[in-house]
């Protein structure tokens, strides 16, 4: 039993001045030291968490801290759920988790999100840690907003966090460098289409930029070779596709490569440092971009049984999630696909039988 030393004030003073007192503490699992005991409980599916925190204080503030994450993360015992954020028949956003290596994949709805979020459009959705973070917004009888709420997924609680330093609306999310990046949209004034923010957790603070070359409308964004690329849709002069590149080295915005944007005319995503894109221009075909060769090359159709337009992209590990409409979702591991323009083989979790928008798809690890 490990032991815990608590100083206490002698009331009459003199010459003893601080008595001590020890006061043994539990060790995380009886008779073993806490170092091996935290190797065991790291081995502990994901998914009983809840359980775990029911079993003793110590196990509380263990699932709760930051201690057991690090501890999972490093030894590559961390699991990786899938987030996806909705939006209901009745207009209102939800989001339901998709746990990928349980025996028993379906969609789960998260309960008690931020009431103030409900109704609001143009939200952004990003993970940071294994936080999720939920901001800004608007609804047509109100303005963007700022306000920010986080969900600590080792807690499964909600709480409201720092607020964007400008309102916005139907902007891009990504992360890199241990920072989040909210991009463009639409705001309170007319600058806020050429501004990004910047949140640094280590201080808790959001910071504010602008640049000439973001403008409104993006469509879709991703992360490259640590570089943030925005899709802002097509010209309305030349009907080409307009996409900007986020260089950190210099911190400004740039013209992305016009051969790789030419591609980029659906969802897109990035595995192992490779660029997919999902073209849902006739059927669904999963596209990727070899940078080598600089052209796209299909990878291959999916299904229209299995797939239902338009349809977000997310990766855990080599496998690439395609969620569409109603949460249907197919599953191509993109280690086993081959190059040609014939249906590729996948795999599909049992279909819903709601209509529920995607808004948004985000991977969430502890």
């Amino acid at each position: 039993m490990q032991e815990v030393s608590i100083e206490i004030e002698n009331p009459e003073g003199g010459s003893e001045g601080i008595n001590q007192m020890r006061q043994p503490q539990e060790p995380l699992i009886h008779g073993l030291p806490d170092d091996i005991a935290l190797l065991c409980l790291a081995r502990v599916p994901r998914e009983y968490y809840t359980v775990l925190k029911f079993v003793s204080r110590r196990w509380r503030d263990l699932v709760h801290g930051e201690g057991l994450h690090a501890h999972r993360k490093k030894h590559n015992l961390d699991e990786t759920w899938i987030y996806a954020l909705c939006r209901d028949k009745f207009e209102q956003v939800c989001c339901y988790v998709l746990d990928p290596n349980s025996s028993r994949r379906s969609w789960k709805q998260m309960r008690e999100l931020p009431s103030r979020s409900l109704l609001r459009k143009g939200v952004g959705f990003e993970v940071l840690g294994k936080r999720l973070y939920l901001m800004g917004g608007c609804r047509w009888s109100e303005d963007a907003t700022d306000e920010t709420y986080c969900y600590d997924a080792s807690k499964n609680s909600w709480t409201e966090a720092n607020p964007l330093s400008t309102a916005r609306c139907y902007f891009a999310c990504e992360v890199l460098g241990q920072k989040i990046y909210a991009i463009g949209g639409l705001g309170l004034n007319s600058s806020v289409p050429h501004s990004w923010d910047t949140y640094d957790p280590c201080t808790n603070n959001w910071t504010s930029h602008s640049d000439g070359n973001i403008i409104p409308e993006i469509e879709d964004s991703f992360v490259l070779g640590e570089k943030i690329y925005i899709r802002c849709g097509r010209s309305a002069v030349t009907s080409q596709v307009y996409a900007v590149v986020y260089e950190p080295s210099s911190g400004t915005w740039q013209h992305a490569d016009a051969d790789m944007v030419s591609g980029w005319q659906g969802p897109a995503v990035v595995v192992d440092d490779t660029l997919y894109v999902l073209d849902e221009s006739s059927g669904t075909r999963l596209m990727m971009w070899e940078k080598d060769l600089r052209e796209w090359v299909a990878i291959g159709r999916l299904s229209p049984l299995l797939t239902r337009p338009p349809c977000k992209l997310v990766a855990v590990g080599k496998s690439i999630y395609v969620i569409g409409k109603g949460r249907s979702t197919v599953v191509v591991d993109v280690s086993n696909a081959g190059n040609g323009g014939g249906m590729m083989v996948s795999s599909s979790i049992p279909k819903l039988t709601s209509n529920d928008e995607i808004i948004n798809c985000k991977c969430l690890s502890i």
